[in-house]
């Protein structure tokens, strides 16, 4: 569960006052870093603290696509918009190490 403090700064870079939508982004964000993480492994429901900065990037990630979903291009005028996945980006899970074990 996010703590009060990524809250907090997650307010501080969207400007967005909506704690609701902020807690659910950073859940999202939560859970796709632990599924690249321990990606067989679904018993594990905390990110250790040196993948929080993942999790504070990829909810300001999902916040700024909100409406945009799953865009991968988009041309208006001179703006020109793609993404790198329709999904968050691999780049945003870089140092991210997968744990795996044994069976």
């Amino acid at each position: 569960m996010a703590s009060s403090q990524m809250l907090t700064q997650l307010k501080a870079l969207t400007q967005e006052s909506d704690e609701s939508l902020l807690t659910t982004l950073l859940s999202i964000a939560e859970t796709k870093v632990l599924n690249r993480l321990y990606p067989y492994d679904d018993t594990k429901t905390v990110v250790p603290s040196r993948y929080r900065k993942n999790v504070l990037e990829i909810a300001v990630y999902l916040y700024n696509r909100r409406g945009s979903e799953g865009e991968t291009s988009h041309d208006e005028g001179d703006i020109k918009r793609s993404y790198e996945s329709a999904s968050v980006p691999d780049s945003m899970f870089s140092g991210i190490i997968p744990y795996c074990g044994v069976i």
